[in-house]
């Protein structure tokens, strides 16, 4: 848009947030004519003395073609929450920012997005369990959104990455800052895949105070947070706080109860979270079952699968799989041991089958085979 010059150079006024940002819309409309205006005609628009003294005072040091300059020389985008790559789930939090900072790409399919955020000192389990549910929620073509942060966030990140799917990080200061710095390659990766997301200008530095109010936007891009291990003092807890407030679904993983990074999570199911053994709880619980992954071609919106996905023959290693299934219910584990394969390939060829009608999940990740597919296919 032709005046985000304003945008930016406004939202390096530290007293300017979402409130202040409408008045001056509904005030002046052109936000040129913001950005220009004297105290009276900011007084008359409902910016009170002190953030108008800060606006004025901003002229004298701020130059808005610098700071869409200095933004192209860094390759960060910007978009007001009226641009149609602003992400439209994020317009509907309570305070959603004016202004987004961007590396890489926002998509209309990033709108079937989960949070996966945690401890910053994972278990063994904890790695585990994140790596395998985001790989799966991903190979699905569910964006991951997460921190960038140490632990749950980057375990994260990295299983989106190396399973094909897209994932968005959201950081805590300007985009011109990496933080931990240990994840620089990981911010770069992101960018090819996804994006790295700031509500913060450029040269912001991470601020204690700026993580809880970046875990907003974790949950406000999010269908649903899951939280895999969290002890009652965790940062995620912020996120879960958030998600709960925008009426967004939280997931949690269940952990031992001698484990204190479980503390919050089994505390949560208590209350009424999500129990969470599986990525098909949160596909189911989402209304996302026959989602599946856009490719990194046309990267269009999945839609739902209708009646006459049965007429779809399954691919090779599909039809094999077939064979380990009757129409008696078997655990994903025992055909996973019994097919000799990976995990993640059971369950995404199980969720392939089930989409095209050849398979039905019967309950606690028991499948059967059905009738037809095993008449088609000569078993």
């Amino acid at each position: 848009m032709d005046d985000i010059k304003y945008w930016v150079a406004l939202n390096r006024v530290p007293q300017l947030g979402t409130v202040r940002f409408r008045r001056l819309e509904a005030y002046f409309g052109d936000l040129e004519d913001a950005w220009n205006a004297g105290p009276r005609e900011l007084k008359a628009a409902g910016i009170e003395d002190r953030p108008a003294r800060e606006l004025v005072a901003a002229r004298g040091r701020t130059s808005p073609d610098d700071e869409v300059a200095s933004l192209e020389r860094s390759g960060v985008n910007a978009v007001n929450w009226h641009h149609p790559e602003y992400p439209a789930r994020l317009k509907e939090i309570g305070d959603p920012p004016p202004v987004l900072y961007f590396k890489g790409t926002l998509l209309p399919s990033d709108e079937r997005a989960v949070a996966v955020v945690g401890t910053r000192s994972p278990t063994a389990y904890g790695r585990e369990v994140a790596a395998a549910l985001t790989a799966d929620l991903a190979g699905n073509g569910i964006t991951i959104v997460s921190g960038l942060a140490r632990g749950v966030d980057g375990i994260a990140h990295r299983a989106a990455l190396e399973s094909g799917g897209r994932t968005i990080a959201l950081l805590a200061g300007g985009l011109d800052n990496v933080y931990p710095r240990e994840h620089t390659g990981l911010f770069e990766q992101i960018q090819q895949q996804g994006a790295v997301v700031s509500e913060y200008p450029l040269g912001v530095r991470p601020d204690s105070r700026n993580f809880p109010r970046r875990n907003r936007l974790i949950s406000g891009m999010s269908l649903g947070t899951l939280v895999v291990e969290a002890g009652e003092a965790s940062g995620a807890r912020w996120t879960v706080y958030h998600a709960l407030e925008q009426d967004r679904e939280v997931f949690c993983v269940p952990g031992s109860i001698f484990s204190p990074n479980s503390r919050l999570t089994n505390r949560m199911i208590q209350e009424g979270a999500k129990l969470v053994s599986s990525y098909t709880d949160i596909l189911e619980e989402l209304n996302l079952t026959s989602v599946s992954r856009p490719t990194a071609v046309d990267h269009q919106i999945a839609m739902p699968m209708e009646k006459d996905n049965r007429d779809l023959e399954p691919l090779g290693d599909e039809s094999a799989l077939l064979q380990y299934l009757n129409e008696e219910p078997i655990h994903i584990d025992d055909i996973h041991r019994t097919a000799n394969l990976p995990i993640a390939s059971v369950s995404g060829m199980l969720t392939m089958l089930e989409m095209k009608g050849m398979v039905r999940q019967v309950g606690c990740m028991h499948y059967v085979r059905i009738r037809e597919a095993a008449t088609a296919y000569g078993s």
